[in-house]
């Protein structure tokens, strides 16, 4: 695309002009988004392509995740040694597997079996050098590594994104802040914020937001005017409930909430679009770029991108969910990463489907909800599992508890650690206890710790439950 192009193309001029500023001191978030301009053109083919195909019909989605399953398979055949083995030990070869559906003849794949095959998952026709070690954070208690192709998954990652990010009126040139779990300074530098992206987004810092600093992080949203903030829902959470508790108006300029990366609860959405007083756009993915699907402008079902990868879901007995309203586990199979195949890959990912079709016109397979991980359930004392996504962490009996998280590491028994606001009392320890019984039932005994702090992972993310039991999807 030549420089005459660009005056033409205003997406693509707020991605490519940065390199007119550039400075030898620019923030690392904006290093890293110059560090895609070399793969601009895969990020351009594929919006364009996502421009298209989401109004496609089914037959036609179907047709090219058909198409791109079958270019898939061939390759990874062809050039990764794991999968070699796979469909010789089962006497299969690409062209048994002709559709999704096919795809049972071959076995799920694990974090664990990933770990173990590493270098045999590894595709044999790329150079090294286009090779990008990642490392899940292993917030299901299974940390993992992993290749994508560099340069060019977070390029085709950041086209399906923008897609995403479209349908709430999103523009590159627009003021966005951002609170997902970063470190902008040591603490005892006072300093909570840097601008990056060329002064469009302003990233704050998750860990230093006290009741102390709360004040100047307002302050400083409200004087630079942003049009989205895009956050870890547990992170908006915490400067959602200090602007309702002082009585601070939503910030004019916010169109939407841009929530990812941690499931979304009910209780969140309320709170988040209460305080901001605007709409809460949440999607799901995972790092390993298996799967991804998010809300539209017409309603809060997760779209699942056929054209990013294949998702089963499936119950206790491996086979798939078929009962309406059935959870099942998400298992995904990536489309679009050659380096490093993730065939039939067992997400850990709790999630119900749904049939309908949605009102904005996609034809998109839908996800009603997403539960969250399996290590999100709490075990009663006979072995049923409890999801932690429909609690209500917003009653009355949480109201003089700063932060709170449970853990659980007994059958039956949870542990509610808190940190206490000055007002607590012995009456809010009775009330939350009596809320949680409540809520989960006889089968589990609830306990109270008070704490001083509750660390966030070393992503900046927050748990609400750390649950020690191991759980699988026959346990649902």
């Amino acid at each position: 695309m030549d420089p005459q192009t660009y005056l033409h193309d205003p997406e693509g001029a707020y991605m490519k002009a940065g390199l007119l500023k550039w400075v030898s001191g620019a923030n690392p978030l904006t290093v890293k988004a110059l560090s895609l301009i070399p793969s601009y053109r895969v990020y351009r083919e594929m919006y364009t392509l996502l421009g298209k195909s989401q109004w496609w019909s089914r037959e036609e989605l179907a047709a090219y995740q058909a198409a791109a399953l079958s270019r898939l398979l061939a390759h990874a055949y062809a050039n990764v040694p794991y999968y070699r083995r796979v469909f010789d030990d089962r006497g299969l070869v690409p062209g048994d597997i002709r559709t999704p559906a096919d795809l049972r003849l071959l076995p799920f794949l694990t974090k664990e079996i990933v770990q173990a095959n590493l270098p045999d998952l590894k595709a044999r026709n790329y150079p090294e050098s286009a090779f990008e070690y990642v490392r899940t954070s292993g917030s299901t208690g299974t940390p993992m590594g992993f290749y994508y192709e560099r340069g060019v998954s977070r390029a085709r990652e950041w086209a399906f994104m923008k897609t995403q990010w479209d349908r709430v009126g999103y523009r590159f040139g627009d003021k966005c802040v951002v609170l997902r779990g970063h470190v902008v300074d040591a603490a005892s530098s006072g300093t909570y914020w840097k601008r990056a992206l060329f002064g469009r987004w302003l990233i704050m810092s998750s860990h230093q937001m006290t009741e102390e600093t709360l004040p100047a992080y307002i302050r400083e949203i409200q004087q630079f005017k942003p049009r989205f903030i895009h956050a870890y829902p547990s992170t908006a959470v915490i400067l959602a409930r200090f602007m309702r508790e002082h009585g601070i108006e939503p910030f004019p300029m916010v169109r939407a909430v841009l929530c990812g990366s941690e499931n979304l609860y009910p209780w969140q959405r309320s709170l988040l679009e209460e305080a901001f007083g605007c709409r809460v756009f949440s999607w799901y993915g995972n790092s390993e770029q298996t799967v991804l699907a998010g809300e539209c402008e017409e309603s809060i079902h997760y779209h699942i991108f056929p054209e990013y990868g294949i998702v089963e879901l499936i119950g206790r007995d491996g086979r798939p969910v078929e009962k309406p309203g059935e959870m099942g586990e998400v298992v995904a199979t990536n489309l679009t990463n050659y380096v490093c195949p993730l065939i039939r890959y067992r997400t850990r990912d709790v999630a119900v489907a749904t049939e309908k079709q949605c009102s904005c016109g996609r034809q998109y397979p839908l996800l009603e909800k997403v539960e969250g991980r399996l290590q999100e359930f709490i075990v009663t004392r006979n072995g049923h599992l409890i999801s932690v996504t429909p609690i209500n962490y917003e009653s009355g009996a949480f109201e003089n508890i700063r932060q709170f998280q449970m853990y659980q590491e007994t059958m039956g028994e949870l542990i509610i650690k808190v940190v206490r606001k000055p007002t607590y009392t012995r009456e809010d320890t009775r009330q939350l206890v009596r809320e949680l019984r409540w809520q989960l039932g006889d089968g589990v005994d609830v306990q109270v710790r008070f704490v001083d702090e509750i660390p966030r992972t070393e992503g900046g993310k927050f748990r609400y439950l750390i649950q020690k039991l191991p759980i699988e999807i026959g346990d649902l």
